[in-house]
């Protein structure tokens, strides 16, 4: 099948959707000439539980057992999707807890997931969104958005089955299904609420505001495309003793990205030893998205993050400015 998709089909991909353990999911790329992409399951609900218990120690267990992939093959990340936040890659106490944190109400449940939507999930808090994003795009892999996340989209928990996450996508604020379709009738009701129903959240508004979370993400998507390491490179984890605190390095060549997260609801100071090969020259690093000149103090990095408030660092940037 894979000789037939690269002669016949050139620039499609075999994207295998096993919900296994990434050691498990491995086997399907074989040596670089079996499927081209495979989901990675897992980094999904440990993004959700950092969030919820502002550690980071889950994330970072997970990544540690992932193993290397041939150089053409690459790991596929997501947040939410058209099925249920699936927690099969959990422990039974993880999916119990997970239950209680994000879906206290039995209609949020579904098989051994949650049917809900990516900001119903995070409190429609722009904060822990923005977080969230910032993690599936630093990580590795490559990042799969949902329809309706980019906009802030809610739910409908009583429709059936997952139909909730399924709604028609909110283009406008018009009255006939906010600009999804002519037709009388469609295949389901638009979401109708106070916070997420279309005269709250459409595609044409968020467009025309600039600090909607449409136009952050296009920032944070134009950025990354900068920086090949987000895409293809090398992780290094940086232990923090404060677990609410995640920093890692993404390298490739000459390429090195500092992220650092806070995870927590209180503002937090944060030191981040940074290994000499990948101290920047000069001792002076520079915040990719501000701009603000960063200066080593001892080997290390200084950075004061309010609550949920992340920075990708540029460790090379004379290259880059």
């Amino acid at each position: 099948m894979r000789k037939m998709i690269d002669a016949e089909f050139p620039g499609c991909v075999l994207l295998a959707e096993a919900c296994q353990l990434p050691v498990e999911v491995r086997e399907y790329f074989g040596n670089g000439d079996e499927f081209h992409m495979g989901f990675h399951f897992p980094i999904m609900p440990r993004i959700y539980m950092s969030l919820k218990s502002s550690t980071v120690n889950k994330l970072k267990e997970i990544l540690s057992v992932t193993p290397e992939i041939p150089s053409n093959c690459q790991w596929v990340t997501f947040l939410r999707n058209h099925d249920e936040l699936t927690l099969e890659m959990v422990s039974v106490e993880e999916r119990k807890w997970m239950w209680e944190q994000y879906a206290p109400n039995p209609r949020m449940r579904i098989n051994m997931g949650i049917r809900r939507r990516l900001a119903p999930l995070l409190d429609n808090d722009r904060r822990k969104i923005e977080l969230a994003h910032c993690m599936l795009l630093t990580l590795p892999g490559s990042p799969i958005l949902y329809y309706g996340d980019e906009i802030c989209m809610g739910d409908n928990i009583w429709l059936d089955d997952r139909n909730g996450v399924r709604t028609p996508m909110q283009w406008d604020n018009s009255k006939l299904h906010a600009g999804f379709s002519f037709a009388e009738k469609i295949y389901s009701p638009v979401v109708d609420s106070c916070d997420y129903g279309p005269d709250k959240v459409n595609v044409k508004d968020a467009q025309n505001d600039p600090s909607s979370m449409y136009n952050i993400l296009k920032h944070l998507l134009h950025t990354r495309r900068k920086h090949p390491s987000f895409g293809s490179g090398q992780l290094l984890w940086i232990d923090n003793p404060d677990l609410s605190i995640g920093s890692w390095i993404r390298f490739q060549e000459v390429d090195k990205v500092l992220v650092v997260v806070n995870t927590s609801k209180d503002n937090k100071e944060a030191r981040i030893e940074i290994p000499r090969e990948f101290q920047p020259p000069n001792k002076v690093a520079k915040s990719i998205l501000s701009g603000t000149k960063l200066e080593l103090i001892d080997e290390a990095l200084v950075f004061y993050l309010g609550p949920y408030e992340f920075m990708w660092v540029d460790l090379d940037p004379i290259r880059m400015y």
